[in-house]
């Protein structure tokens, strides 16, 4: 089945299309929210709010990219929105006794490389981790980032090139 009969099966209401187009995507739409989230409940949620969108704007995709890129861009807003409310509900939920701990952070060694990792991933500002998660990641191509972030694919590798940098800067303290 190609992709436009895919598209148009899903639109005409075929659950058999519906249940293709879901267990095509389902995977790099979890792992996708996964890398933002760090956390399988979360991602889970998001994957599934991402799914939920799919369906709701299918008839919006003009095809100008690949199926995937539209549903990776969907999946990458939903995360980027779960983040910032995540980031105001933990902002408002610090107790006021712990506020010096909020305000400085501890560096603790930690033993295991990838938690270190995922660690100064998160750290990372919203739009280099965007870009670091789906090129290095996930694999996209900076043309196709900037059709999901809505840059341009100059702006995808400068920030890709500064997620890096920031990265190696983050991770040079525990080498």
């Amino acid at each position: 089945m190609t992709e436009s009969e895919l598209i148009a099966g899903v639109l005409a209401g075929d659950p058999a299309a519906e249940r293709k187009l879901y267990d095509t995507y389902v995977d790099q739409v979890w792992r996708m929210t996964y890398r933002f989230a760090g956390d399988s409940d979360r991602a889970a949620d998001w994957a599934q709010e991402t799914f939920v969108r799919v369906f709701q704007r299918l008839r919006d995709f003009r095809g100008e990219s690949r199926l995937g890129t539209w549903i990776g861009a969907i999946a990458v807003s939903v995360s980027l929105g779960g983040l910032r409310k995540t980031r105001r509900h933990a902002q408002r939920e610090a107790p006021l006794d712990e506020g010096h701990a909020v305000a400085a952070p501890s560096r603790r060694i930690e033993a295991d490389l990838a938690e270190r990792l995922n660690r100064a991933i998160e750290g990372l500002a919203e739009g280099y981790r965007s870009v670091f998660v789906l090129h290095d990641v996930e694999g996209y191509t900076h043309e196709e980032i900037g059709k999901m972030l809505d840059v341009t694919p100059g702006t995808s590798k400068a920030q890709l090139h500064r997620a890096r940098a920031r990265l190696r800067e983050t991770l040079s303290a525990f080498a």
